[in-house]
């Protein structure tokens, strides 16, 4: 098997890069692996400048994997561009990829799961990434199974698939609207989605993962999930939803075999499940959340 590279994204944070750090050279594949490190700039000032410097500090010395590079930022460019830039520069090169960020924690099998999902599903023009999460719920899920677009932690995907992605959400925003998909597009209404997609165009955010979604919905691809996840995140205790002990550090140690799936569709009791265990349950939380944001917006404003 031809392992695809991996391609980390870091900032400011070196604590938890270590720890992402740690968890992947653990994993089986990790030493013939390559891996790339694209490093975004400081902004202007001295503590970032510091933190930074502490980060590059770090990854200058990372051994464990087969190669590494290490692809520095003059500049900011924030999360969204440092990884649009790189997934497009090194999937233009090695035709497929591993993508994490400085957050997550993957599992001993993670790398395992990805590359053998891009092998088995290289010719099957529908499915268009490997994800490694998936929502945190109680009732079992299949091994493995499909969702129609595409996610943002812990990934794998080809050129073919990275070539649908569109940067521009107005452009996004006004197909899903003209085709009527946005109650789909929201998981039968249960998360915001389209909310996230408007807010990208007004500038409110600034998200690839939203533009990365919209892209592989609209195309009518789709993505293969673990039953459990292999990806904990120990970053959403930087102004998310959700706390580290309830839904995030919920992943499992286990292997999860592979086999393919010869019919490529949505599986629709998985994801009646997620929405109903999973975003209907946060759905009130979600919408408190987006208020505040509201207030807070508009007094800003005021003020």
């Amino acid at each position: 098997m031809r392992l695809a590279p991996i391609v980390l994204f870091v900032y400011n944070r070196v604590q938890k890069l270590k720890e992402t750090i740690s968890y992947l050279k653990k994993n089986i594949y990790a030493s013939e692996s390559d891996l790339f490190i694209f490093s975004d700039g400081h902004k202007d000032n001295e503590l970032d400048y510091q933190r930074v410097k502490e980060v590059r500090d770090y990854i200058e010395n990372i051994e464990g994997f087969r190669k590494i590079e290490i692809i520095k930022s003059d500049k900011n460019k924030g999360l969204a561009n440092s990884i649009i830039n790189g997934v497009t520069e090194v999937i233009n090169i090695y035709n497929k990829i591993v993508v994490l960020e400085d957050d997550l924690i993957p599992n001993p099998f993670f790398l395992k799961f990805i590359n053998k999902g891009l092998e088995i599903y290289e010719d099957s023009l529908d499915v268009i990434s490997i994800h490694g999460f998936i929502y945190p719920v109680k009732s079992k899920l299949p091994d493995t199974f499909f969702l129609k677009g595409a996610d943002c932690w812990g990934w794998g995907t080809w050129k073919r698939g990275w070539d649908l992605f569109e940067k521009d959400a107005n452009k996004l925003l006004k197909k899903l609207e003209e085709k009527k998909l946005t109650y789909k597009f929201d998981f039968n209404g249960s998360y915001p989605f389209t909310e996230m997609l408007k807010h990208q165009i007004e500038g409110k955010v600034d998200s690839w993962a939203i533009r990365w979604y919209a892209s592989a919905f609209l195309n009518d691809k789709f993505t293969l999930y673990p039953g459990k996840s292999l990806i904990g995140n120990i970053g959403m205790d930087e102004g998310t939803h959700c706390k580290n002990d309830q839904c995030i550090l919920n992943f499992t140690n286990e292997d999860i075999e592979l086999k393919k799936i010869k019919k490529i569709k949505e599986n629709l009791k998985a994801k009646k499940i997620i929405i109903k265990e999973y975003f209907n349950k946060n759905k009130k939380k979600f919408e408190i959340i987006n208020l505040l944001k509201k207030i807070k917006n508009r007094l800003a404003k005021f003020f």
